[in-house]
């Protein structure tokens, strides 16, 4: 673990500053159901973290080459705007209070987002966190998408800081393997899905909620 403050703060969007991962998986069911086609219950899980090109290719490994993926995937889209408009978006519990100790102490950070750039700025920017950032990086601006570290890596040079200066905060297991892949600090604060077995003994630390991950930042000393 650090001795010392970080840097700066990478964070992920869905599942760690939004409350949005169960949005997503009760779009792909409604999707699924408006266009008829099956789908396996299990699969929403494993979309987590994940690009839109890998989605799509974690689709068609499942269903088939002759799953009408990119229909699927426009059906998605529609789904999960139909909900946000509904229902809104909802912070995850303690994001106000980081971003606020980040204010005070002047901690930049960045958001590492597996969703477009485009989309992830419209919905940063609905709950009034878009202007509150220092950079972003979405999941359309890097080659590989979590767990490989591109996308932690645009983010650290974007901020202008070693990737081994910054604490990246993220809930999915590919985000968290993507983070330590770019040599960051990593703290999983677990949505949906738990950690895997494996990320603990590799370096992660494991987080029940923000609160928790801002009370040991607050404990670090800044120099």
């Amino acid at each position: 673990m650090r001795t010392r403050r970080p840097a700066a703060l990478v964070l992920d969007m869905d599942g760690t500053l939004l409350d949005t991962e169960p949005l997503a998986a009760r779009a792909w069911v409604d999707a699924a159901a408006a266009l008829g086609l099956a789908f396996d219950a299990g699969l929403p899980e494993r979309l987590i973290g994940r690009n839109f090109r890998d989605c799509r290719a974690l689709i068609a490994a499942c269903h088939g080459e002759a799953y009408p993926v990119d229909a699927l995937m426009g059906g998605w889209h529609v789904a999960y705007d139909a909900i946000v408009e509904r229902e809104g978006l909802a912070l995850k519990p303690g994001v106000l209070d980081l971003f606020d100790w980040l204010d005070d102490v002047g901690l930049p950070r960045a958001v590492a987002t597996s969703t477009r750039r485009e989309r992830a700025l419209a919905k940063l920017g609905r709950v009034a966190l878009a202007a509150r950032l220092h950079a972003l990086v979405g999941g359309d601006e890097i080659a590989r998408g979590k767990p490989a570290p591109d996308i932690f890596l645009a983010a650290a040079e974007r901020l202008g800081v070693a990737p081994a200066d910054c604490v990246a905060i993220e809930d999915s297991d590919a985000g968290v393997r993507a983070a330590l892949a770019a040599g960051m600090t990593a703290i999983m604060v677990p949505d949906l899905v738990p950690p895997g077995p494996d990320l603990v003994d590799r370096g992660a630390l494991v987080h029940e909620n923000l609160a928790q991950t801002l009370a040991l930042l607050a404990r670090l000393p800044s120099d």
